[in-house]
């Protein structure tokens, strides 16, 4: 039996059992070292705010439809069970028909926060870890995707500049993002220790957004200009109203947050309607219409672990707390608490203990 994480209730966590899985031919056993919860999604199921859990999700329609008298169920209901996306594990048992893997590879992927689960060869080959990269990598591969996936939407440009709003994980991922690509980032978050961590990450300028005239200080910056692109990572209205007011006219906001209820805060008939601003969403489950016939999830990912392993990407400093897998209800009551200031905060499992940690 392994260990899972369950959403049995908002904002009730356990820890239970789950039985192990049956090990094809061609599969791959891999024990989970380490399991990083996301701020965004996983904080949604646990705060019983995701939109599955009160609507139904019309997959060939692409539209939410409400719960109602009609039999019509909500997508998901509680208790949900082994949610999460950013593992990394090592292989411990191989299949006789599996190929180019072996006990030991350290593999990155999504499984949710589970002590185990079994995979195909072919889904492990093309992601382990180089030998020598410290295991704690493997947590950020979706969430460094979707920081990548922003950046692409953004279509920046070098000499450009970006204004990043939101300076938790995603957010300090896509300020790197879009140094490399050659973009002047102005990092702008309302907690200074966050705006401290994204100077010591090579952000240029930052802006603490309690302190009022955001927009203005842009401005200011980019001699009176405004950005060339914004790029929202907060899922707050008001942040994004804010990221609007920044830019350029005829100059693009991408919004990647993970937007919750209405949207208060949020003037379109200002800023948006005067300077044409060009608003885009950016979101994971698909790129931009003219990179999709090169660019997929899995494409994100082995480019931000490769820029993680080369060190062009720095991911170590953004995880600020490991706790075992059994003290999940303190984690996840952590980073619900608006009072903490951690970033990524990781599940370590059994195994995991046997790994390099920094």
């Amino acid at each position: 039996m392994g260990l899972v994480v369950k959403f049995e209730a908002p904002r009730t966590v356990t820890v239970g059992e789950e039985p192990d899985e049956e090990l094809s031919p061609s599969g791959v056993r891999i024990a989970t070292l380490f399991s990083g919860i996301s701020a965004g999604t996983e904080m949604s199921y646990y705060r019983g705010t995701n939109p599955y859990l009160g609507k139904q999700w019309d997959a060939d329609q692409r539209l939410f439809r409400p719960v109602g008298d009609d039999g019509r169920a909500s997508t998901l209901t509680y208790p949900i069970v082994g949610k999460g996306h950013e593992e990394v594990g090592v292989i411990v048992e191989v299949g006789p028909a599996a190929q180019g893997v072996a006990a030991g590879d350290v593999v990155w992927g999504k499984w949710g926060h589970r002590s185990s689960v079994v995979k195909p060869d072919a889904y492990a080959r093309v992601r382990k870890l180089p030998a020598q990269s410290n295991p704690l990598l493997g947590v950020f591969s979706q969430i460094g995707a979707i920081a990548l996936n922003v950046v692409l939407d953004a279509d920046l440009h070098v000499g450009e500049t970006a204004a990043v709003f939101g300076l938790g994980v995603p957010g300090q991922i896509v300020a790197q993002l879009a140094r490399l690509n050659g973009a002047e980032v102005i990092a702008v978050d309302p907690h200074d220790d966050r705006l401290k961590t994204a100077v010591s990450l090579g952000a240029p300028h930052t802006i603490n957004a309690g302190d009022g005239a955001i927009s203005e200080r842009v401005r200011e910056l980019t001699g009176g200009r405004g950005a060339d692109v914004a790029l929202e990572v907060t899922g707050s209205y008001q942040a994004l109203h804010e990221a609007i007011r920044s830019v350029a006219y005829n100059s693009r906001v991408v919004a990647a947050g993970f937007f919750q209820g209405g949207g208060g805060g949020l003037a379109l008939g200002e800023e948006f309607h005067h300077n044409r601003v060009d608003l885009r969403c950016s979101q994971i489950s698909g790129v931009a219409p003219g990179l999709s016939h090169r660019w997929n999830d899995e494409r994100l990912q082995r480019t931000v672990m490769g820029l993680a392993a080369s060190g062009r990407l720095q991911l170590e400093p953004l995880v600020t707390d490991v706790l075992p897998v059994e003290r999940a209800t303190e984690a996840f009551a952590r980073l619900d608490d608006p009072s903490e200031r951690g970033l990524q905060m990781v599940l370590q499992f059994e195994d995991g203990g046997r790994c390099a940690v920094g």
